[in-house]
């Protein structure tokens, strides 16, 4: 596989999707239903995972819904994924669809594994399963935060999409995924979503490690947060300096891609050439991230 970018070879984002609001009502606290089913998912599902602790209070999933969206928290009014309930598979916070923007450098063949650190509500997953047909491995610390994906997300459970409860830098440490995956999301936070829960530079050189060649890290980062210039240190490191930011959102999410393989260098052309057909494919806004990276290219062209 080669960079898809560097060869010469729909539906469009909500325009709500940048204004939804964090003050949202009914919030429904999910540790009693989770309880009343069997008591499995708070006391087995922590003794079968592979996990050190059991859940704190701030880690119990609470849900919340407002104008035809479903959101979900951990104990607070932080944001830590949504879903359009008519469109569960269309991404409507912003920064879950800049963390889609390694599909501007590659296109994998359907065999090839792509992964995600972190499962939140579930909506990467959900993108994935449904526009792309490669296998999907996801690690997820919480349980809870799966049960409620299936419960009140909508997350399908395809053969070709697996879970695992584990802490997320022991399993990407794990020398059987060496060299596995096409792209690799990261999308790490505590229950207060201020700033990644990993985030060292062995922590990024396993995610390396565990990129096929030519492969793709995202990172979703607060760009305002302490943690940010720390974390830009640490990716650079690991990946050789070869990283690309995209502009920090409204609500203060920057996505940081990092890359292994073969040096890439695209022509601004056929950069722009390959959101149009993201775009046009999979209906996300690539055309704006694309010209969001124009200042980082040198004479018209685009080299990491």
């Amino acid at each position: 596989m080669s960079w898809v970018a560097s060869q010469t070879h729909a539906q469009k984002l909500c325009d709500q999707s940048d204004n939804v609001s964090v003050k949202q009502p009914a919030i429904l606290h999910c540790r009693d239903i989770f309880r009343k089913m069997g008591g499995i998912l708070v006391s087995s599902a922590f003794e079968e995972a592979n996990v050190s602790t059991r859940p704190m209070t701030t880690d119990v999933p609470t849900i919340s819904e407002s104008g035809g969206v479903r959101y979900l928290h951990f104990g607070s009014e932080w944001i830590q994924g949504a879903m359009w309930v008519r469109k569960p598979t269309q991404l409507i916070l912003e920064y879950t669809a800049q963390m889609m923007s390694w599909l501007l450098f590659l296109a994998p063949p359907a065999s090839q594994p792509i992964a995600q650190l972190g499962l939140g509500a579930g909506s990467m997953a959900r993108f994935c399963l449904a526009h792309l047909r490669n296998p999907l491995e996801i690690v997820e610390w919480n349980p809870l935060v799966t049960a409620a994906c299936g419960t009140y997300f909508r997350l399908p459970r395809p053969e070709r999409l697996t879970i695992d409860h584990d802490d997320a830098a022991r399993w990407v440490r794990d020398p059987a995924r060496a060299e596995r995956f096409a792209a690799l999301m990261v999308d790490l936070y505590d229950g207060q979503a201020r700033g990644p829960v990993r985030g060292t530079q062995e922590f990024y050189a396993d995610c390396r490690r565990s990129l096929a060649s030519p492969g793709v890290l995202t990172v979703n980062l607060f760009g305002a947060h302490e943690s940010f210039a720390r974390n830009i240190r640490n990716l650079s490191r690991a990946f050789e300096g070869r990283i690309l930011t995209l502009p920090q959102i409204d609500a203060g999410n920057q996505i940081v891609l990092a890359f292994k393989g073969p040096a890439l260098e695209v022509p601004l052309e056929r950069l722009l050439s390959r959101a149009e057909q993201v775009e046009a494919r999979f209906g996300l806004p690539a055309r704006r991230w694309a010209r969001s990276l124009v200042g980082q290219s040198v004479n018209g062209i685009l080299s990491v």
